[in-house]
């Protein structure tokens, strides 16, 4: 009975100890970004602005300045930063951006508890000669629009006439997203979306510059290198242009995979008063595919470039924008640049203003206090 009793408890031992929980796996940044994203897109619309903190239409790199801010008293949830140039070894990017500075505003919108994407638009390899840099250039020669050789992908890619000299871009690439780390060394979670509007043809990447096939190795190329290097902390978005009556089957033509990409974008502007009905209905239809689409993938929607330009029509905010996009369960909208020859956002200097801080105030729209309370 004793010999049963002990047997018993042995039986039970061995049970409890082969039933005990392993510890869960630790989460990436990435995990823990994306996770993020999807939880606050619950809430509401995040609000993003490109360059936000580095200048305005009044303004050159002001401490703790925001035309964002300025307007509405709150930063942007997103900011949006530009790579562009920093394979050329510039001190500056393509907008003139110092990267130290860069550097310096992606640390404080981090610790502010914001969320970064940023964005990178390479010089063309094959029309660029090393070391040129932006220096005394004529746009677009020899830059990111510079489509006037239609091989430029084919020669990056391994075995092409330009994949040497594109492996030390790439090499620069993952150097300046290696020193975005906290003072005690914690990697920045950040949205990476490169090759983004391949399917219009402005760019060297663009779709009547390659082969649907030539882009999926492009992207793969990057990737696998930053992989490669340790980046855990990259949420992947794709995203093409906006287009007049998107299907699934367009938006995916040249999608690089379920296992390489987080998020699904489109990018769509209004450019004149002209176009705000055709914006609306466009962005509506192209809004409703996308989620569709990203829900049957798996992956997190944002409407990652948008906005009207000069906003020559000062309630865009309120009567244009917000009805195109209240209804869809995107993760952020982020507006491109204040730049005084052209811009997107808000500024307390144009009479559109008063019509952002409804925007902002609308329960739809999440700004920086919004998404760290």
């Amino acid at each position: 009975m004793k010999k049963i009793f002990a047997m018993a408890i042995a039986t039970v031992t061995v049970v409890a100890c082969t039933t005990t929980k392993k510890a869960e796996p630790v989460k990436t940044k990435a995990q823990q970004l994306l996770e993020r994203l999807d939880t606050l897109r619950q809430k509401g619309i995040m609000y993003g602005h490109q360059d936000d903190p580095f200048y305005g239409l009044t303004w050159e790199y002001d401490k703790d300045s925001s035309d964002v801010k300025n307007v509405c008293g709150d930063w942007p949830a997103v900011m949006g930063f530009e790579l562009g140039g920093i394979e050329m070894g510039d001190e500056k990017n393509l907008d003139s951006v110092p990267f130290t500075r860069m550097r310096e505003e992606i640390l404080n919108h981090y610790n502010r508890g914001g969320i970064i994407t940023i964005s990178w638009h390479p010089r063309n390899p094959v029309t660029t000669i090393e070391g040129g840099g932006n220096a005394g250039q004529k746009f677009p020669e020899g830059t990111a629009w510079d489509v006037s050789d239609s091989t430029v992908v084919k020669n990056v890619l391994e075995g092409g006439s330009r994949y040497d000299i594109f492996q030390t871009w790439i090499q620069r690439v993952s150097d300046f997203l290696a020193s975005l780390k906290t003072a005690d060394g914690e990697k920045i979670p950040l949205i990476f979306r490169p090759w983004h509007e391949n399917s219009g043809s402005w760019f060297w990447w663009g779709e009547k510059l390659c082969t649907a096939e030539e882009y999926k190795a492009l992207w793969n190329l990057l990737q696998d290198k930053l992989i490669a290097d340790g980046f855990d902390n990259l949420v992947w978005a794709y995203s093409p242009g906006c287009q007049d009556n998107l299907t699934a089957e367009r938006l995916l033509d040249r999608y690089p995979g379920d296992d390489r990409v987080d998020m699904l974008g489109l990018d769509g502007y209004q450019w004149v008063p002209e176009e705000k009905e055709a914006f609306v209905e466009r962005t509506k239809q192209n809004l409703s595919v996308l989620c569709e689409v990203a829900k049957e993938h798996g992956l997190i929607p944002a409407l990652t470039e948008t906005g009207m330009k000069n906003l020559s029509e000062p309630t865009w905010w309120t009567s244009t924008l917000l009805p195109a996009v209240e209804k869809f369960p995107i993760s952020y909208l982020l507006t491109w640049r204040n730049y005084k020859e052209e811009w997107f956002g808000p500024s307390t200097s144009k009479p559109d203003a008063p019509y952002f801080v409804e925007f902002y105030n609308n329960d739809k729209t999440l700004f920086l206090k919004e998404i760290t309370e």
